[in-house]
């Protein structure tokens, strides 16, 4: 197994992985979750701009090839620099948007070594932290990133309002799936 910088090629095959962190993301928690059709398509021009963006972090986990020019990805992170609002001191900040490992190639540490890359990266790139969010059903992440010296910083909270108003559905409508069409 081989972890390295994604390509702008790579980016098809992290798309569909893409469409599986969603999926899972969606069973989860549909209302936090709650995304536009076909995730892993949408986020293909930001993946993509990601593997050239010398401010990201974009890795891959390659499996050895049946075919030499044919990568065989099983895995991968994505992190940017971010900027946090001028009251803080810190300038900057790395953060992790996206970490994902094929059920067959977890426990093998892949995501853990992926992870202590892109740690290592950031502190390259002069940031002070990286931060990442994690979905509260997530246990065996939770764990992963704490076996990275990930400690838990602040509990992201949801209340749902229902549609805006004006927008013709009720808020029994929103509950059922139903909408006035």
């Amino acid at each position: 197994m081989t972890i390295r910088p994604a390509t702008p090629a790579d980016v098809p095959a992290v798309g569909k992985m893409v469409d599986k962190i969603a999926e899972l993301h969606e069973r989860w928690d549909p209302a936090r979750y709650d995304y536009q059709p076909n995730p892993g398509q949408m986020y293909r021009r930001w993946l993509t701009a990601r593997a050239t963006d010398p401010k990201s972090v974009f890795l891959v986990a390659d499996h050895e090839r049946l075919m030499a020019d044919v990568p065989f990805l099983v895995g991968f992170l994505v992190g940017t620099i971010e900027e946090p609002i001028p009251i803080y001191r810190i300038e900057k900040f790395g953060f992790i948007h996206d970490l994902w490992v094929e059920e067959d190639y977890r426990h093998e540490g892949i995501g853990r070594q992926m992870t202590m890359l892109a740690i290592e990266r950031f502190r390259e790139l002069g940031c002070a932290q990286v931060r990442l969010e994690t979905a509260a059903a997530n246990e065996p992440a939770r764990k992963l990133f704490a076996s990275c010296n990930f400690r838990p910083a602040s509990i992201e909270m949801l209340v749902e309002l229902g549609p805006p108003p004006g927008s013709g559905a009720s808020s029994d409508d929103a509950a059922s799936g139903e909408s006035r069409e």
